[in-house]
């Protein structure tokens, strides 16, 4: 198991260090969400799909099948990401790897925090994290993948080095 977790830490990472934009405005953001939106429409997927400077909003669709409840989710796992600048998801394999929670090692609520899976720094060179594309509604890894490969695709990054093991 720690193996398993330490190899996703690192993939994660990886991906994080990768996916960086080298500039990032509300088209691009109109651009990444629609391109999350209609992926998760061609899959028959009811998910939340968020993208969001840590100032404001700047997409959001919210797909049949989902509920308030995927909201909260959205808003809880992009507060992870503006906390640590980094995905969700590192944030949540690190967490398992160590046997704690965000409450016993930073003292973080669980109702304005969530270290699961599906919310992704925006990343921009030269500036660094400035806000967050977030995805709930699926299995915390699924939607961590679903980012990615969205990041992935608009960056022009091949995803075959960037998924994580199935």
């Amino acid at each position: 198991m720690t193996a398993s977790l330490d190899n996703d830490i690192a993939r994660v990472a990886h991906q994080e260090k990768t996916l960086v934009f080298d500039r990032f405005d509300s088209d691009i953001a109109w651009t990444l969400g629609t391109r999350l939106r209609e992926m998760a429409v061609a899959g028959n997927l009811g998910v939340v799909v968020d993208v969001s400077l840590f100032s404001m909003p700047l997409f959001y669709a919210a797909l049949e099948g989902t509920s308030p409840d995927n909201a909260n989710w959205v808003r809880r796992k992009r507060n992870c990401v503006a906390r640590f600048f980094r995905s969700s998801y590192a944030i949540g394999l690190s967490l398992a790897r160590d046997g704690r929670s965000l409450q016993d090692k930073f003292g973080l609520s669980e109702a304005d925090f969530a270290s699961h899976g599906g919310s992704f720094p925006i990343t921009v060179a030269g500036a660094g994290c400035i806000g967050a594309v977030t995805v709930s509604g699926l299995p915390q890894r699924q939607d961590h993948a679903m980012v990615v490969e969205a990041l992935a695709n608009h960056l022009g990054h091949d995803l075959s080095g960037l998924r994580l093991d199935t």
